[in-house]
């Protein structure tokens, strides 16, 4: 038996047709991921099933004293106490049963006999039934559910009043985590969480005990937590089995099938009006007759309609020197004796996509803007490679402008006429009037989607992105995917999105109590470190102690070829010059000769050819010592 089923589900608003006839069941256990393009309908969907909002048509249905919690992407997290009142708000009856027990230790020291035996007899039966309840650990459950969403000590006696929108988020899944009932709802629960946190969260939802539906735009997450997917597109839902990964495999095969069908019965619906017109009054009209009408009670194959995707390009014609980006002894900050990010070294060489990951509030952004020259370093040094043109693509996208279009905007960027920028806009997903928006009212993925318009037209061959994915739904994540993987230039890449992560990184730093570390191996490097620096700090860094040398090592070697290099170059340019100064020189002998011979003056004749013979050899002996030079290993010629 399900435990929260729909059917027939209808929502409209206005004249709006938001989706009509949904029907679904959730069933014990089940952990179900809903997933669809932005603005399909996930949220309201949602809404509709925790009964926040009235459907228009159909019903839903619980399980009778089953208990349903419910996460919105904007909650309204009311309330005069404390972040840790609030939680602890959930074991009310704990509590009270805590109380009962003081009093009966207090009746057990009674001088009355009869009114001491007896609370002595109840007192180790509520005591096991405190125990077994929890009574003992709630108070260490709350503490680490609060640090596992990311709040700290400190903040755990913060009023709630005074958290963030942000705050109140993490605050809500954590009360939920907390009550664990029996259905859970779960809008966008990885916002506002670092990867620390959406990891954590992780570990608890693939442990829970009751049903789930949640929406997320994190594939990693939905491929950890996910038994079933909901697809929901055109107002109407498909079921998958499996995880996201099982998902996007059925999904192909089953719209590859569809098309195939469509195909097909298109074939025959041609053939057959093609016989119907050939026969359809001869003598085989009977037979054309038949087969029309049978064709006519066959049920239509509708072709299968895909989403509109964005269409990213991210070029640039400018190649950088090797070196793209050095951070040297720097310290990064608003504070000169409190810095928000010391490094020692690092560098970005041509081609690399370095991801730079770390906790909310470990300075990610501050060394992105030290990076950007927007923040000077507290000390020491940035370097910007040769021939390097920076692209930047910021989480809060500031340099959208409000009371400007976003025609406007992406038309002051470089586009010159009207009908080039509704073109460029379209690749964008931005059509018909949507170009006439002001951006100050776009949605997240909107911004996002013009930022990344923005960003293409800049021409960059090094890209500092800072949370690219952010509202994006999945499909227009899997396009930027694609399309940073195609990149030929270099980027260093802010992200909680281990997908991307994963697929596109070849080094990862990640800042850690301030310091940052350097993964030359990528995403899996950098896991390992960080569970051994859980588990065992002293050899975790062992291990970076030990691939920095090999680092530092490498990189004196490559300073060292570099050098050689370099004065091989130099060799070969004045071999150059002194074989060209010869060639000229004998040239002149040459025209020189000529002249001698026909005034017949044997003796100019005689001295200029010695020192034409004298040129020559020396010219061979720097063209033998040129071509040694110019196949010395690593000199290019």
């Amino acid at each position: 038996m399900a435990l929260l089923s729909a059917l027939n589900l209808a929502k409209y608003f206005g004249a709006d047709e938001i989706f009509a006839g949904l029907s679904l069941e959730l069933h014990a256990s089940e952990r179900v991921a809903l997933v669809g393009a932005n603005g399909c309908g996930k949220s309201t969907l949602l809404d509709v099933l925790a009964g926040k909002l009235e459907s228009d048509a159909g019903t839903v249905t619980k399980v009778r004293d089953a208990r349903l919690g419910y996460l919105p992407q904007e909650p309204d997290m009311a309330g005069e106490g404390t972040l840790w009142e609030a939680m602890e708000a959930v074991f009310a009856g704990l509590k009270a049963r805590q109380a009962f027990l003081r009093q009966l230790e207090a009746l057990m020291a009674s001088p009355d006999e009869a009114e001491r035996d007896q609370a002595i007899a109840r007192y180790g039966k509520e005591l096991a039934d405190f125990e077994h309840a929890g009574g003992f650990t709630y108070e260490a459950r709350i503490g680490q559910v609060l640090g596992g969403l990311g709040f700290l000590e400190h903040e755990f006696h913060q009023p709630v009043a005074y958290l963030s929108g942000g705050e109140k988020t993490r605050a809500l899944l954590a009360r939920l985590l907390l009550e664990e009932p029996d259905i859970l709802l779960l809008d966008e629960p990885t916002n506002h969480l670092d990867l620390e946190g959406i990891e954590w969260l992780e570990e608890q939802l693939k442990i829970w005990r009751g049903a789930m539906i949640v929406v997320a735009h994190d594939r990693a997450f939905l491929d950890a937590v996910s038994t079933r997917v909901l697809e929901m597109a055109q107002g109407t839902l498909e079921s998958y089995r499996g995880n996201y990964s099982a998902y996007t495999l059925q999904r192909a095969d089953r719209r590859a099938r569809q098309l195939a069908e469509y195909e097909a019965q298109q074939r025959h619906i041609e053939e057959t009006e093609d016989y119907v017109r050939r026969y359809g009054a001869g003598q085989r009209s009977g037979e054309a007759k038949g087969r029309l009408k049978r064709m006519e009670r066959e049920e239509r194959i509708e072709r299968p309609v895909e989403e509109q995707q964005i269409h990213v390009a991210l070029q640039s014609t400018l190649r950088s020197g090797d070196l793209v980006l050095g951070l040297y002894d720097l310290e990064a900050g608003y504070e000169k004796h409190k810095p928000l990010v010391q490094v020692e070294e690092a560098e970005v060489r041509r081609g690399q996509r370095v991801a730079l990951v770390g906790p909310n509030g470990s300075g990610k952004t501050t060394l992105l803007r030290t990076i950007l020259q927007r923040l000077r370093p507290l000390d020491g040094r940035v370097r910007i490679g040769s021939a390097v043109r920076i692209g930047y693509f910021a989480q809060v996208q500031d340099h959208l402008v409000s009371g400007r279009s976003v025609m406007q905007t992406v038309m002051g960027a470089g586009i010159g006429s009207v009908a080039e920028t509704r073109s460029f806009l379209a690749r964008y997903g931005f059509r018909g009037d949507d170009v006439f928006k002001d951006v100050a009212v776009l949605s997240g993925g909107e911004r996002a989607r013009v930022a990344i318009a923005m960003l293409s037209l800049a021409k960059a061959n090094f890209l500092l992105l800072d949370e690219p994915t952010n509202h994006l739904d999945i499909a227009s994540q899997e396009v930027l995917q694609e399309v940073l993987l195609s990149f030929a230039g270099t980027m260093l890449l802010v992200s909680h999105d281990r997908f991307l992560i994963r697929e596109i990184a070849t080094q990862v730093w990640a800042i850690s109590d301030g310091v940052l570390h350097v993964f030359d191996a990528g995403y899996e490097d950098y896991q390992a470190w960080h569970q051994l620096w859980r588990s065992a700090p002293r050899r975790a860094k062992q291990v970076e102690d030990d691939a920095r040398l090999q680092r530092e090592e490498e990189r004196q070697a490559r300073r060292a070829q570099e050098r050689v290099l370099a004065q091989q170059q130099a060799r070969l340019g004045a071999l150059e010059d002194e074989i060209h100064q010869l060639e000229q020189r004998m040239q002149e002998l040459t025209h020189a000769l000529d002249a001698a011979g026909r005034d017949q003056d044997i003796s100019r004749v005689s001295r200029l050819g010695g020192e034409y013979r004298q040129v020559e050899t020396k010219l061979n002996q720097l063209l033998e010592e040129w071509a040694r030079a110019a196949d010395a290993p690593g000199t290019s010629s």
